[in-house]
């Protein structure tokens, strides 16, 4: 019995030995250690043995065991860590080569000038409101003061969509307004908000394209004035270009959902081939606003009589051509990798009060 427990031990150990992988080591361990292996069946064997017997092979079974196990385990670290030496040997890298070409995706600069106009309005107490691109005709022009007749409903200023037999025509939306009538519709005063989004209408040149964006601005309250707007407005532009202070000067225009209504001129230098806000003897128009009409109040549900507001709105895309530099609007939307890769802004460069806006 001793000579086959000897042969036993001697023929396990060399075999742990000589395994290659963890697999052949599982392989291993299950024959002698497993339910039915050859360690498990002698241990098995000491309840059929007399007492004396028992007391002489019991120590000597349990023995080969604890040495197997212990082989079992010293192999098992020695497999691993030779499998991490050589993971750590094939991912290894060589410093002293050129690293490779990293993704060069950024943020476009319409939507950097949308989230610094969106920040510089939060900072004034004002929050974001959105809609639809597919409005009907009521919330795009009827609450808007629109007469029935009005250019603006033409075709060609216009992206109508094909109605089915006894609905409404549709129509994506000529400007952010209607999402002005949802929010006067959906509370009552006193509002505060901006209406960021993409605006539709038939026109294309250096400085328009048939898909643009647009932010525009609605407060609402007892005894708004003139005076409120052309300060909101001011502080807004000035904070946006990041300068000191801005002159301004309102022009009389005409705009359906507001009356007086009026487009804002910003002093600026045209010398040397750039535009810089906030000096020279130039005037550069940049938003339109005004008092909000009554009637557009009224078809909102809002008395005239005892609220009054401002409203403005400003081409996002515009205002990024006129802060950095490009030159043409309809680069902004053609694809080229490379304009993209000059223009584009880090996105982990979000804008914010306290660490700047660009």
């Amino acid at each position: 019995m001793t000579t086959d427990l000897e042969n036993l031990e001697l023929e396990l150990i060399q075999s742990i030995g000589a395994a290659e992988t963890a697999a052949r080591l599982e392989e291993l361990r299950v024959a002698a250690l497993g339910k039915s292996g050859s360690i498990s069946g002698l241990l098995k064997g000491l309840g059929a043995m007399t007492p004396d017997e028992r007391r002489e092979q019991g120590p000597r079974i349990n023995g080969l065991r604890d040495r197997v196990s212990a082989a079992l385990s010293t192999r098992k670290a020695e497999l691993e860590a030779a499998e991490l030496e050589a993971r750590l040997a094939s991912e290894r890298v060589d410093l002293t080569l050129p690293a490779p070409p990293r993704h060069k995706g950024g943020l476009h600069p319409t939507m950097q000038a949308m989230d610094e106009l969106i920040e510089i309005f939060a900072e004034m107490g004002f929050s974001v409101a959105e809609g639809p691109d597919i409005e009907d005709d009521w919330h795009n022009f009827t609450a808007l003061n629109f007469p029935p007749r009005h250019p603006a409903r033409e075709m060609h200023d216009t992206f109508f969509l094909k109605a089915a037999e006894g609905e409404e025509r549709k129509v994506l939306r000529t400007h952010t307004s209607p999402v002005q009538v949802r929010v006067m519709q959906s509370q009552q005063p006193p509002i505060r908000i901006v209406a960021p989004g993409r605006t539709y209408r038939c026109d294309s040149d250096a400085t328009h394209t048939p898909m643009f964006h647009q932010i525009e601005g609605l407060v609402i309250d007892r005894g708004i004035h003139m005076g409120h707007l052309k300060w909101t407005v001011a502080q807004a532009v000035a904070r946006f270009f990041e300068v000191e202070d801005v002159e301004t000067r309102f022009r009389p225009h005409h705009f359906p959902f507001t009356e007086p209504s009026a487009e804002m001129d910003v002093r600026c230098d045209r010398s040397g081939g750039e535009i810089r806000i906030g000096q020279g003897d130039d005037w550069l128009e940049i938003l339109g606003c005004g008092m909000v009409h009554p009637k557009v109040l009224a078809n909102c549900g809002i008395d005239p009589v005892e609220y009054q507001g401002f409203a403005f709105g400003m081409g996002v895309d515009r205002l990024a051509m006129l802060k950095y530099g490009m030159p043409d609007l309809r680069d902004m939307f053609a694809g080229d990798v490379r304009w993209l890769s000059h223009y584009a802004f880090s996105p982990l460069s979000a804008p914010s009060a306290a660490a700047g806006l660009s």
